[in-house]
């Protein structure tokens, strides 16, 4: 039996389903990032941690999520999106997974490729605006963190090379497209295509101010010899003792070289992927997960076991699409693989949670219980390996069927989290201590004036309550964390649940989540 499909086979169905941005929000009990938590008691022996990943994908793709449908005025797109933001912080996430390059197309005026069609209706019309430029502005805004997620080689989701932008590369080279499918796509074995690709991708790292970037789990379509790659292979594949041992090592080129430029070009940008969450199955390798379905290895050439173990991504975020006990891709059995594939090798392991199946239509039983998405991540605590989650989709999360994401978060969202430091980063410069010039009562609570310090404005602001003065490690975890907000340099903020006798602190965070030393120790008296 193989496994349920991955993003790859329910696109078009999430494209019906999906939510205009107008739909209201679910009330939520927990309370907005910016604001104070009154958190539920943690587990015994549980400690918070002060950073973890908490992202949404928010796909383009066929107007899945954002923008809902094509021709929609820029403000129209710009309101959506701000919705989305709304989402986020409601849901109390701290990161965005933003889909810019759906099909060899652009949300940016790129000189690479014409821009996406699900902006305006129409391949390479200018939308009148830089989406991109304010995507990555207004996401910072709000102290978000911002992941560019890129397409590399899917060209169109049609078969039709004519129906292209006549300036499209696609068109200019047309030894460069396979079909395949009824879609199209670059053909990953051509030199010259994984450079051109990795150019066109490497264009928005440079020009904008993103914090990531980010890949989904297409790579090739399906292990065939009828996606047509005959004549590259023959050209190229010598050595190689068959197609698929040469398409494996395509892909694998393109993940090396991307992480050396992305490295070269801005070293504080996260660069990672979310593959299908199966590498190989233990019966067809020892090495494997103890599972039955779908193995990227072999059926997409995507060697994901190998970049973790060869360091070649800061990041992996398999999509364990899968309930916990499935007979044949049992949830409590990926993560552990999973962390025992990153444990020591400086790759952080982030989870890709299925939302969208949590009490959607035709899901087995165990997607019908509201607390199915709460286990897994009270699972995940057992595994500190994991350092966080990323939901598919942003418009399930809105939707919030059978209560399953309200419940995720009133468990385990109650509290900040700063987003993730990556390992290569932590020993750069920390940001000045910032002045907690004031705490005093108010009738909304205990208002802070915080005082940026230095030329560089931080990124955020951690803001620390306790009951009594400080001692050394009540900053390294989540324990005392009121409120993460975004800074500025001057920044006031009220705390609702602050009382007279709190003691207040704040740190400094920058955009790689480095934290300064605490400044303030103020006690509120009046």
């Amino acid at each position: 039996m193989s496994c349920p499909p991955t993003r790859r086979t329910i696109l078009r169905g999430l494209a019906l389903a999906a939510t205009a941005s107008a739909v209201p929000l679910p009330a939520l009990a927990s309370p907005l990032p910016g604001r104070a938590s009154s958190p539920s008691p943690d587990p015994a022996g549980y400690v918070p941690p002060l950073r973890q990943m908490r992202g949404m994908w928010i796909a383009s793709v066929l107007n899945i999520n954002w923008p809902s449908k094509p021709g929609l005025t820029a403000d129209e797109q710009k309101a959506e999106y701000l919705a989305w933001l709304d989402l986020a912080q409601a849901r109390r996430l701290n990161s965005v997974f933003v889909q810019i390059r759906p099909t060899a197309d652009a949300f940016w005026p790129s000189p690479y490729e014409p821009w996406s069609q699900y902006l305006t209706g129409t391949q390479g019309q200018d939308p009148g605006y830089d989406p991109l430029a304010f995507l990555v502005e207004q996401t910072h805004r709000r102290g978000l963190a911002f992941h560019a997620w890129f397409n590399p080689y899917r060209v169109s989701m049609q078969g039709d090379p004519a129906r292209l932008h006549p300036d499209h590369p696609g068109r200019r080279h047309p030894d460069w497209i396979v079909a395949y499918g009824g879609r199209l796509y670059y053909n990953p074995g051509m030199p010259e295509v994984r450079a051109f690709v990795q150019d066109a991708m490497m264009d928005a790292v440079t020009r904008y101010d993103i914090d990531g970037l980010h890949f989904d789990d297409y790579f090739y379509p399906v292990n065939t010899p009828a996606f047509d790659d005959s004549a590259a292979f023959t050209r190229y594949g010598q050595g190689f003792p068959d197609l698929a041992a040469w398409r494996r090592n395509n892909v694998d080129l393109l993940v090396q070289e991307m992480q050396q430029r992305v490295r070269r070009a801005k070293p504080e940008v996260a660069w990672g992927i979310s593959p299908s969450g199966i590498w190989r199955n233990r019966s067809t390798d020892p090495l494997g997960s103890d599972t039955d379905g779908g193995q990227s290895y072999d059926n997409l050439h995507a060697d994901t076991r190998g970049w973790v173990k060869k360091g070649w991504l800061d990041y992996i975020a398999p999509q364990l699409y899968w309930y916990i006990g499935q007979s044949n891709a049992d949830y409590a059995k990926l993560v552990p693989w999973w962390s025992d594939v990153a444990a020591g090798t400086g790759v952080q392991l982030w989870i890709g949670q299925a939302a969208y199946k949590a009490g959607a239509a035709g899901q087995p039983a165990p997607w019908f219980q509201p607390d199915e998405l709460t286990r897994h991540l009270t699972l995940n605590r057992d595994h500190p390996v994991v350092g966080g989650d990323i939901w598919y989709n942003s418009g399930d999360l809105r939707a919030d069927r059978i209560g399953s994401i309200s419940t995720v978060v009133a468990d385990h969202y109650t509290r900040p989290a700063l987003p993730p430091l990556l390992p290569r980063l932590a020993d750069g410069p920390a940001p000045r201590r910032p002045v907690l010039a004031s705490a005093h009562m108010t009738d909304g609570g205990v208002e802070l004036s915080i005082v940026a310090t230095g030329r560089t404005l931080p990124f955020q602001f951690a803001i620390f309550r306790l009951d009594r003065k400080a001692r050394p490690g009540d900053f390294a975890d989540a324990r005392h964390l009121a409120a993460v907000v975004p800074a500025g340099r001057h920044v006031r903020w009220v705390d609702p649940q602050g009382a007279r006798g709190a003691y207040y602190y704040v740190t400094a965070v920058d955009r790689v989540s480095r934290q300064s030393p605490p400044g303030g120790g103020r006690r509120v008296i009046v």
